[in-house]
């Protein structure tokens, strides 16, 4: 299992790219590559580059985990 060096939500950037979204999931890269592919995963296109905004991936996960904080 892949451990996060992130240890809070103040020490995420404003915007996530694929290796942010797989250490904060405890993910590989493919898996998260996987997930912002999904229908109604919060992912900005820019470019050819795909980032997700930090409140819409927290509200994501909340959505995901039940609510749960």
């Amino acid at each position: 299992m892949k451990v996060s060096n992130i240890r809070s939500y103040a020490d995420l950037p404003l915007f996530l790219n694929a290796k942010l979204v797989a250490q904060v999931l405890g993910v590989s890269i493919s898996t998260a590559y996987e997930v912002m592919h999904e229908p109604g995963f919060p992912t900005l296109r820019v470019g050819s580059r795909m980032v997700v905004p930090k409140e819409k991936f927290m509200q994501w996960a909340e959505e995901q985990s039940g609510g749960a904080k």
